[in-house]
């Protein structure tokens, strides 16, 4: 049921486990966030590109990963540009840029069951609180799944509507991605209840 966005490797990241690969994830971002420096964040963005030549990715694979949001990260750095300056678009920019394609690069380079493994042991400590591991292990692969899937969706939509010769409208797009979307929603759940 459960299709990650792994692409299979046998680089050094491939076979880092998936619990330091989370922890380093953590570190990275937990240092991007606390440290206020173009020049960091910056570096940091090198060494994610860095990361992703090591996996044996090419530069289509990174384009691949930060495509979806180049709009809405433009956007924001004109805000920024506008709002605080230059220096602070600069360090936004970079600075999520740079999260942006580390969480891929993980993502990338380690099997969605070895993702979930990992944050279920994690999370297992806090069982005795009566946070349910389980269902929490779920949803996180349930959202992992997801990723693919509406993108696979808004391709098919676009395509089929192009066919057709349809408008380029928000509206015509966003209703059958929506309508897919929920029947997919819906065919899960109900695999769900039928295994307990």
């Amino acid at each position: 049921m459960i299709a990650g966005l792994y692409r299979p490797g046998k680089s050094f990241l491939h076979r880092m486990k998936a619990g330091a690969k989370i922890l380093a994830l953590l570190a990275f971002g937990t240092l991007l966030l606390s440290v206020a420096s173009i020049t960091l964040s910056t570096a940091g963005l090198v060494t994610v590109l860095f990361g992703y030549a090591l996996a044996g990715f090419s530069g289509s694979m990174i384009l691949r990963q930060i495509r979806p949001v180049v709009l809405i990260l433009l956007a924001l750095f004109a805000a920024q540009l506008w709002l605080v300056g230059l220096d602070a678009a600069l360090l936004f920019l970079t600075r999520f840029s740079a999260l942006i394609l580390a969480a891929a690069l993980v993502t990338l380079t380690t099997r969605t069951t070895d993702l979930v493994s990992a944050i279920e042991k994690a999370l297992r400590p806090f069982a005795w609180l009566g946070v349910n591991v389980e269902k929490v292990s779920l949803a996180i692969s349930l959202t992992i799944r997801f990723i693919p899937l509406v993108s696979q969706v808004v391709v098919e939509v676009r395509e089929a509507q192009a066919a057709r010769g349809g408008r380029h409208s928000i509206i015509a797009l966003a209703v059958p991605i929506i309508v897919r979307l929920l029947k997919s929603a819906d065919a899960i759940a109900e695999a769900i209840d039928a295994r307990s």
